[in-house]
């Protein structure tokens, strides 16, 4: 089940196709060529001495090296341990101590990181340089590697064995990691290639670094963007666009954050981008909106698809663009939450009631009927097991059933008649108020019709009159493309919640200039700062 033999697999069935690119800096290398340095670092990473099972943390750019160190270490059997550096550093400090590493390779900078705060990496015994550095931190193993001529032999894992430890990015509470043994991995392959058609002849550009992994492992081509994975909203367009188009990409998939910068450009500069058949998009929900603009700069017969899921089971949902923009998005804009469509094959989903607590086992009395808000449970080969060195969050995370258990989301949501899902919005983010449940997707559907709202977000501050229970505060971010009157607008804001029942019941309305969101997909927002931010703001003016 070793997934690192995938690599080997494409490099024995295409050796001299082209198995990636890097657009910044133009460099190719085939399958064979791939397979070729991953079995080279594995065999210098052995020889120094890491061995399987050791707790690995990669801090290396998006990049061939990336690839095939990450597939390296995969044959060797180690830990791959994956954190998002824009977390921020006290997280990312955390997020380090909690899995306790033995090997460290990183960039540079990563290096300097470590020095500069050393007690999270005291468990570390061996490091390397994946840089220049004037022989400071050490020899650049970058260079030092070159490609073997000589099959490294994969470890033997089995299905249950830990491959990697990935983060989630904190949207709702610290990063968790995440523990994914091999067989989710090849779980997550055989759906990805079975449903989305991903495989050989395809050329894929991902905007997230670690789908260049599963590309590759697939048989497809990938072409590392010239980009800061971090910034996706800080994306350039013009060097995303130009490596789609010299590179004849064919999909691609990355966060709504990297489309709506890149479907605007296209619009302004009249490119459609020819080559690309199929786009993927995810990390955050998606707007019919987004999807029309997408439309309008594809070829035709080009398909949209918004999987759904979560670090900790993805994908388990999945639907098409056309459906959304025909059929859902007029439902959405009236707060019937985001429809995120079915499930995909081999994963099973409930919607259970609410609950703040542990559920330790399964009962089906526990299913709402279609149609009510309760929270989303998975079940399937995808859904992972645990998060690592997290008993409290595995209690409230995991529900055993007999043999198997299924995954709390976290997330809200309900079906409807077709059995398509709709997603409300965190379970964490509901608001309790003394009259009912206030939810934050619906709700804030309702405010963000208004034209110069960006968008707004919906939170809960104490209610001093009834303790236990909050007070519902919408908060607005106003487009930045021209100059606002903030009261004027707060009055419209007002009265258009007003008109509706799902809003009727808010009194408080802010605006605040630009929402915290979360690094990997810009698009979650940090509501829990937004709440501490208009709790400040409505008490200063009371």
């Amino acid at each position: 089940m070793n997934i690192g033999e995938l690599l080997a697999e494409r490099a024995r069935d295409q050796a001299d196709e082209i198995g990636l690119v890097e657009a910044a800096t133009g460099r190719v290398l085939s399958f064979q060529e791939l397979n070729g340095r991953a079995d080279a670092f594995a065999f210098y990473l052995q020889a120094k001495g890491v061995m399987a099972g050791e707790r690995v943390m990669l801090m290396v750019k998006p990049s061939a090296d990336f690839i095939c160190l990450t597939f390296a270490l995969f044959k060797l059997g180690a830990v791959v341990i994956l954190i998002d550096p824009g977390m921020g550093y006290r997280n990312l400090l955390r997020c380090i101590a909690g899995v306790q590493p033995q090997v460290f390779i990183g960039v540079p900078v990563a290096h300097l990181f470590r020095l500069l705060f050393p007690t999270p990496f005291r468990s570390v015994r061996i490091s390397f340089c994946c840089g220049f550095s004037w022989g400071f931190l050490g020899s650049n193993i970058c260079t030092e590697v070159g490609i073997s001529s000589q099959p490294f032999p994969a470890y033997l894992a089995r299905a249950d064995e830990l491959a990697a430890i990935i983060f989630t990015t904190g949207s709702t509470g610290p990063p968790k990691g995440v523990r994914y043994e091999h067989g989710v991995f090849n779980a997550q392959l055989r759906l990805i290639r079975d449903y989305y058609q991903i495989g050989p002849g395809q050329i894929d550009q991902p905007g997230f670094p670690l789908f260049a992994l599963f590309s590759t492992a697939l048989g497809a081509r990938a072409v590392i963007p010239d980009m800061d994975p971090t910034r996706p909203a800080k994306v350039d367009p013009r060097k995303f666009v130009r490596s789609l188009r010299e590179q004849q990409v064919t999909y691609s998939f990355g966060s709504p954050a990297i489309w709506n910068v890149v479907s605007r450009y296209c619009q302004d500069q009249g490119i459609v981008l020819e080559s690309l058949q199929q786009v993927l998009m995810a990390g955050a929900p998606i707007s019919g909106d987004l999807i029309a603009r997408m439309q309008a700069i594809l070829p035709f017969g080009a398909s949209i698809h918004t999987p759904y899921g979560a670090t900790e089971s993805l994908p388990i949902v999945s639907m098409e663009g056309k459906e959304i923009v025909e059929s859902t998005w007029p439902l959405s804009r009236k707060g019937h939450g985001i429809c995120v469509g079915r499930s995909l094959p081999g994963i099973e989903i409930r919607v259970i009631a609410l609950s703040d607590v542990p559920i330790p086992l399964w009962d089906d009395a526990l299913c709402l009927p279609d149609g009510e808000i309760g929270e989303i449970v998975v079940r399937g080969d995808v859904v992972t097991r645990a998060y690592e060195n997290n008993t409290e969050e595995n209690r409230l995370a995991k529900i055993k059933d007999k043999a198997t258990f299924w995954h709390r989301m976290g997330d809200l949501g309900y079906f409807d008649a077709q059995r398509r899902l709709w997603f409300c919005g965190r379970r964490a983010h509901r608001v309790k108020t003394k009259a009912g449940t206030l939810f934050t997707i619906p709700c804030e559907a309702i405010t963000n019709e208004h034209p110069d709202v960006l968008r707004s977000a919906l939170v809960g501050i104490p209610d001093p009159l009834h303790p236990g229970w909050q007070l519902p505060v919408m908060i607005v971010e106003t487009v930045k493309t021209k100059k606002i009157n903030r009261e004027s607008l707060l009055a419209e804001v007002r009265k258009l919640a007003a008109a509706s029942v799902l809003t009727e019941s808010i009194q408080y309305f802010l605006t605040h200039p630009d929402f915290p969101v979360d690094i990997r997909h810009n698009a979650k927002i940090f509501r829990e700062q937004l709440s501490a931010w208009a709790q400040k703001q409505i008490q200063g003016h009371s």
